[in-house]
């Protein structure tokens, strides 16, 4: 019954799902464009149940983390869920821990439960599970302790033995480019053993990371991507025993495609017997957005992405059939634009760190209200600032609007609406001299502690405002302001959006104040609206 629940909720919400109105994947003729999902969902992994899939990815600080993301035919995808309402260990994630938190994590679906591995460079690898996709997920457990053990991946073998890959951080562990194997507990919540250097990719394949393990036909394989982010390829390695010696083969790389990279995924099939494989591609400021390839297997090799030359190795596709599921499912996208009409926050959004209970407060009147947070002398900027309200990119160019109402009781206070990565930007509303105005600043290089800098002040009235940023290709933005709507006043400095550590830029939403005090104003955001340039 419960089973039948959660088709039923999935079903349900995928059929009323608000479509993106910047990028849609599904081209509604039996083709898809890449990517697939044109947000920064960063080292995906994805599994298929029955005829669900299922898919996770990096969060590194930001709260909720560990996304969880459903489709029907692994194009159109819906997001659903997130494994961790708080990062651990709780009190260190209270600061922001920028490039920190949860790095490549895997999932898998072992006896009727789902299985989320996830490691945190600085603490170690910890395992969460759920026997319901929505939740609840279990505290995570600790695995194994340490510095820079990263992107680890469990198998289940034939014998009943648990075994668990993964790779390791420079800027932690002191050294990368190995790939290491362990044996754990049968329950997998423990490693047992030092484990086996099964492969040491410094000469053929540097920063080889984000290992994933399968079996196939007597065969070990491990899915691995070397070379660099935004410059390597994908290597696969076998061998018939767990602990090698694994042959070595090159099985995608960019070849004469637009698509760069293409780094770390996953291999999944079909409910008809086809394969295929998602794996991320860095696009700089708008993220590590998610592509779908076709795969196939020859003489027990995958070759993922079209192969033209008939060596074995494939290049990614920019636009290809859909994969075939038995069926034709409905068009649906992630959400990005919130009218606040649920007393809950739509699943998009996300805290730089683990968030107090005093921040926001969705309502059932229709609006996001938004107290006024103390930004304490130690943050001289928003870059460690924990309480901004922010989502996604989710294309090359779009309009991000937000209405709201402003009801300040202090000099100082402020509402702003941002362009946040190492660099930052923002257009605000705040009350100086006992009169509002329109301010716009920004800060270039704000996580080396660099202070911002105001390019724009306008004296405005009355409480009602609408601030929007205009995003061009390249990630230029454009600062825009309007008291009705309509008619926008565009503030003339252009602003080039910047990624953060390891992630994207994000747009979104802060409300501060510069006193003490326990009666505060507030701002009630009536909608945030993510609009075609």
């Amino acid at each position: 019954m419960k089973n039948i629940l959660l088709c039923l909720l999935i079903t349900t919400g995928t059929l009323h799902a608000q479509v993106s109105k910047v990028w849609v994947s599904d081209n509604g003729d039996g083709t898809f464009k890449n990517p697939v999902i044109h947000a920064d969902y960063s080292d995906p992994d994805a599994i298929r149940v029955g005829d669900d899939f299922y898919m996770i990815s990096s969060s590194f600080n930001h709260v909720p983390g560990l996304p969880i993301l459903h489709s029907k035919d692994l194009v159109n995808w819906k997001l659903i869920a997130f494994a961790l309402q708080q990062q651990q260990p709780v009190e260190h994630f209270s600061k922001v821990q920028h490039g920190g938190g949860v790095w490549a994590p895997s999932i898998r679906y072992h006896k009727n439960e789902f299985y989320i591995y996830y490691p945190d460079p600085d603490f170690g690898i910890y395992l969460t599970k759920a026997k319901n996709i929505l939740g609840p997920w279990t505290a995570p457990v600790l695995v194994e302790s340490g510095k820079g053990l990263i992107d680890p991946c469990p198998l289940w073998d034939d014998d009943g033995k648990v075994y668990l890959v993964h790779a390791f951080a420079g800027s932690r562990a002191g050294f990368k480019s190995i790939i290491v194997v362990k044996q754990m507990n049968a329950d997998g919540t423990k490693t047992i053993d030092d484990g086996v250097m099964v492969y040491d990719g410094h000469e053929n394949d540097p920063t080889i990371e984000g290992p994933k393990f399968y079996k196939r036909d007597g065969y070990y394989y491990i899915f691995a991507p070397a070379g660099g982010v935004s410059t390597g390829w994908q290597t696969v390695l076998r061998s018939k025993n767990i602990y090698g010696p694994y042959e070595r083969k090159v099985v995608m790389d960019q070849g004469s495609s637009k698509i760069n990279g293409p780094h770390q995924g996953a291999w999944v099939n079909t409910q008809t017997g086809e394969d295929w494989f998602l794996h991320f591609q860095d696009t700089d400021a708008y993220g590590r957005v998610v592509h779908l390839q076709p795969m196939k297997w020859i003489n027990d090799w995958p070759v993922i992405g079209v192969d033209k030359n008939d060596d074995g190795k494939g290049e990614p596709v920019s636009l290809y059939k859909k994969p075939n599921v038995g069926r034709v499912f409905p068009i649906v996208t992630p959400a990005e634009s919130d009218e606040f009409n649920s007393p809950k926050l739509g699943l998009q959004w996300q805290w730089q760190a683990n968030s107090n209970t005093g921040w926001a407060f969705p309502t059932t009147t229709g609006s996001l209200r938004m107290f006024s947070v103390y930004q304490p002398d130690s943050i001289n900027n928003l870059w460690n600032l924990p309480n901004i309200l922010a989502q996604k990119l989710p294309a090359e160019e779009f309009t991000a609007r937000v209405r709201l109402r402003f009801n300040p009781k202090f000099d100082n206070e402020h509402f702003g609406l941002i362009m946040f990565g190492t660099d930052y930007a923002y257009i605000s509303i705040e009350k100086r001299y006992s009169h509002l105005f329109v301010i716009a600043k920004e800060n270039i290089k704000a996580d080396k502690n660099n202070k911002e800098e105001e390019t724009a002040s306008l004296p405005v009235s009355g409480n009602e405002f609408y601030l929007e940023i205009n995003v061009q290709k390249g990630g230029i933005c454009h600062f825009g302001f309007s008291t009705d709507g309509e008619k926008f006043a565009t503030l003339l400095k252009p602003f080039v959006a910047r990624p953060g550590k390891w992630v994207g830029a994000k747009v979104g939403m802060f409300c501060l104040r510069n006193n003490i005090t326990n009666d505060a104003g507030y701002v009630d955001v009536d909608w945030f609206r993510i609009e075609k340039l």
